[in-house]
């Protein structure tokens, strides 16, 4: 592999809106930034860029929660740490009488496509010190106290300006060059987890990284299952979330974008047709919502949160698993030709091979019951709409993603409609997008090249992004269009079967969903 050290004021390839822009939009200008180039495979390149320096006027300090916060398992589940100005005096004032010194401070994000942004609300600090250690020495005074606490590094709050640093990396795959085959890969199965590394050592990929938001927690469902849509090799084997992005592309690497589809599904024997309300998940539980009108709370996405049906008919192909998931309910085991094989009840077992099976819940175990006696042909069919409401075809390969970020050239930040704002919950916000996390991002340039970028964070040594930081590096990257992906401790890249960045969780590399990996 050859490596050219560029330095931030020349133009290459796929940086060069950057580069035009005195480098990368993070921190004032005039910050240091390197910039090295590695071509790892014809038509692939891996672009480093560190950008910034220590800032001294960061530090930690210890951040108090609001009362009333949840017990989210999810570890980038955010802190509950800003509410309004009256019950954060009220907190300072309550530390103060424990003999604590605290400070109250405004939080605010910038307007973005869809959100006004403005004050979020007011967060609860003492003290700032350069060294961890001191600060660690005060959070468990503060929790001896009788509060709930974290500390966290300023540097992580988003202010424009903190100086860094930033280390980006940036994989480019461009189709006019590229002769291998880009694939998004969920391992053996979708309800099992595995790390971006081992994904990528499996299809001795060149280089990988992680893609879409899924399950996490049993009680959301199947580990591992994708949030949303995920189409493998022309197989549609996730359902939308729908009116969610999506970054789709070929194996060719051509005709990648961001894309926003609806799904619909249903079981049909003769004059008979029942919906169906999914692909490949654990009936019931539906992962950032934005399934069908029944659903509850909500059938419009609502990201991080599992929305419930009780009465559910779930489809399930081969890739789910070694078995579907067990509960009461009905479960038709269909063959080849769909024939009814089988009638379980309760549900869930092993499919034979070549077989598919329907599962029904609640009232809809009835309904199923009724269609799928042994020997009846049961027909199972889905499908997608685009954005405009017209029909579409499956694209070859899709991960899920949210929210958009860059649309025709421009910074197009959707985090209300892809279910970022929780309404009377401004917290999820401020920890989830107004701060700075690991990131992942994909994109497509001007000239049809797909860019798939990681920002580690959540570190002193590497800042990590906010949403709206996110828009404006893919787009001065030069993306076209740009979806951010899942992050946090999920953000990984692999090149030739190595972990190459710095993910944020204590235990390492975190298992994931699925990939996207460059294959030679």
């Amino acid at each position: 592999m050859a490596a050219i050290a560029l330095v931030a004021g020349t133009v290459a390839g796929p940086t060069a809106a950057a580069e035009r822009d005195h480098g990368l939009p993070l921190g004032p200008r005039g910050l240091p930034e390197t910039r090295t180039v590695e071509t790892l495979q014809p038509g692939v390149t891996l672009t480093t860029i560190v950008r910034g320096e220590s800032d001294p006027a960061d530090g930690w300090t210890v951040e108090i929660a609001v009362p009333g916060g949840g017990n989210d398992p999810d570890p980038d589940a955010p802190p509950t740490a800003v509410g309004d100005r009256a019950h954060a005096d009220a907190l300072a004032e309550t530390l103060s009488g424990k003999g604590f010194t605290a400070r109250v401070e405004e939080v605010t994000t910038p307007a973005v496509a869809d959100f006004a942004g403005g004050t979020l609300g007011f967060r609860v600090r003492i003290g700032l010190d350069a060294d961890k250690a001191t600060a660690n020495t005060l959070l468990t005074q503060v929790r001896a106290a009788g509060f709930t606490a974290s500390v966290v590094f300023t540097g992580w709050d988003g202010a424009s300006t903190d100086r860094g640093p930033w280390r980006v990396q940036l994989l480019t795959i461009d189709p006019k060059k590229f002769r291998g085959d880009l694939v998004g890969d969920f391992g053996p199965d979708i309800e099992r987890r595995e790390t971006t590394s081992v994904l990528a050592r499996a299809r001795n990929a060149t280089a990988g990284v992680n893609a879409g938001f899924f399950v996490l927690d049993p009680a959301a469902g199947a580990p591992g299952d994708p949030a949303g849509l995920g189409a493998y090799n022309g197989k549609l084997l996730s359902e939308a979330t729908n009116g969610r992005p999506v970054f789709t592309f070929g194996t060719d690497a051509q005709h990648a974008g961001v894309e926003r589809y609806s799904w619909t599904g249903q079981v049909r024997a003769g004059r008979t047709a029942l919906a169906l309300d999914g692909i490949n998940r654990v009936p019931g539980l539906i992962r950032n919502c934005g399934g069908t009108h029944d659903d509850l709370p909500t059938s419009h996405p609502l990201h991080d949160t599992t929305c419930k049906d009780p009465d559910e008919l779930v489809a399930f192909t081969a890739d789910y698993g070694a078995s579907t998931p067990a509960g009461p309910g009905v479960e038709a085991v269909l063959d080849r030709q769909g024939r009814v094989t089988e009638v379980r009840e309760p549900r869930g077992g092993a499919l034979p091979a070549g077989a598919r099976s329907v599962q029904g819940t609640g009232t809809e175990a009835a309904a199923l019951r009724a269609i799928a006696e042994p020997g009846a042909r049961l027909t199972v069919s889905g499908h997608l709409t685009d954005e405009r409401g017209r029909p579409a075809r499956t694209p070859q390969m899709a991960v899920n993603g949210g929210p958009e970020l860059v649309r025709d050239g421009r910074p197009h930040v959707t985090v209300q409609a892809d279910g970022m704002v929780r309404p009377g919950d401004p917290s999820f916000y401020y920890g989830w997008a107004a701060k700075r996390n690991p990131r992942t991002i994909a994109g497509v340039d001007a000239h049809g090249r797909i860019m798939l970028a990681t920002v580690d964070g959540r570190a002193v040594d590497n800042l990590g992004l906010s949403i709206p930081e996110s828009a404006a590096v893919a787009d001065s990257l030069g993306m076209k269009s740009a979806v951010n992906l899942d992050g946090g401790g999920s953000t990984t890249m692999v090149v030739d079967g190595k972990l190459i960045n710095q993910p944020s969780d204590a235990a390492g590399e975190r298992p994931v969903g699925d990939a996207i990996l460059v294959l030679p």
